[in-house]
């Protein structure tokens, strides 16, 4: 049996890889950072087949106490600040976790478990102000916010120790990819759980900001998929993880209204305060190189990916709506 280390396991893409590897036969650990109120909510339903360790990408003595503990075969880096607007408001500690962390992951997995292989989550925001469309392995990157370059930093310093000692160390550059499991914070998400409490009467407006930037959106759970085959393959790499189509937010609004026959016009309304300092206008991006090397492609369109968001939206809201009904 096959042992994973996964930090960031509570996450989106932490929960879908956690699946997945159950279903492969492995034995999961989870690093989770102590807190009062821990949220596995994501994890709820296999929390009885995952083991769960103490660790914090800010705390080196930790990580090695997890890895001595799970022995890994594989170690998937998922953990992160990983929330765009947020990073602008605190960019040291997204600096901290984003960047310096994975080299804490790597110097304890050199240390610990030097043979393991391990995945690191690189991100289409490294692309940023792009510098060629689409994006590929090869294209230059320009960061256009705090947690772009430091999932740069992460990047190359994945690259320094595949190259300096040897390690098995790949990194996937994913490009958005969403899923019923995204925080509300992300701007997918925020607007099918508000289209859902729109339905249901709890509020009459969403506020946007802009609505003309263009995005590479897929499915979490097909993108899961990718990371595990990086780490079945004999050498490691790099290798963007995309769908190759870009579609606006306007787009993605006029989609998820429309699966619940509303005008998006009569309810979206223009926020300042939701625009960047410097905001990324298009990624798109070509992960050719995935399908020949890995034989994988995104299984789930833009369209279904709305659809399936707004659905389990409506269920939620549908189901928080009786609960409350049920308390009064």
């Amino acid at each position: 049996m096959k042992s994973a280390l996964i930090t960031g396991i509570t996450g989106q893409d932490g929960s879908y890889l956690a699946e997945l590897l159950l279903g492969k036969g492995y034995k999961v650990f989870g690093l989770t950072r102590r807190s009062s109120n821990a949220v596995t909510s994501r994890i709820e339903h296999i929390l009885s087949k995952v083991e769960l360790l103490p660790g914090d990408l800010l705390d080196q003595p930790s990580l090695i106490e997890a890895m001595e503990v799970s022995k890994p075969d594989e170690i998937y880096n998922l953990a992160a600040q990983s929330f765009v607007q947020t990073s602008w408001n605190q960019p040291v500690l997204t600096s901290e976790f984003t960047g310096t962390g994975v080299t804490r992951v790597l110097e304890a997995m050199r240390k610990v478990a030097p043979k393991a292989r391990f995945y690191q989550a690189s991100s289409s925001e490294m692309f940023g102000k792009v510098q060629s469309v689409p994006q590929t392995e090869n294209t230059s990157f320009y960061p256009r916010s705090p947690y772009g370059v430091a999932k740069l930093y992460g990047h190359w310093i994945t690259v320094n120790y595949r190259e300096s000692f040897g390690m098995h160390a790949s990194s996937g550059i994913l490009f958005n990819h969403e899923s019923p499991r995204r925080g509300v914070e992300f701007v997918t998400r925020k607007i099918s759980y508000n289209v859902a409490q729109i339905k249901h009467g709890l509020t009459n407006e969403l506020r946007m900001g802009n609505i003309d930037a263009k995005r590479d959106w897929g499915f979490a759970g097909d993108y899961v998929e990718a990371m595990w085959m990086m780490l079945q393959q004999e050498t490691p790499d790099d290798y963007v993880i995309a769908t190759n189509q870009t579609h606006t937010v306007k787009e993605f609004l006029e989609l998820a209204f429309s699966q619940v026959d509303l005008d998006w016009k009569k309810y979206v309304k223009f926020d300042e305060k939701y625009m960047r300092p410097a905001e990324v206008d298009l990624l798109i991006g070509d992960y050719a190189k995935a399908k020949k090397k890995l034989n994988w492609e995104p299984k789930t369109d833009f369209k279904g990916l709305v659809k399936m968001m707004v659905d389990a939206d409506m269920k939620l809201v549908k189901s928080q709506i009786q609960n409350t009904q049920i308390r009064d």
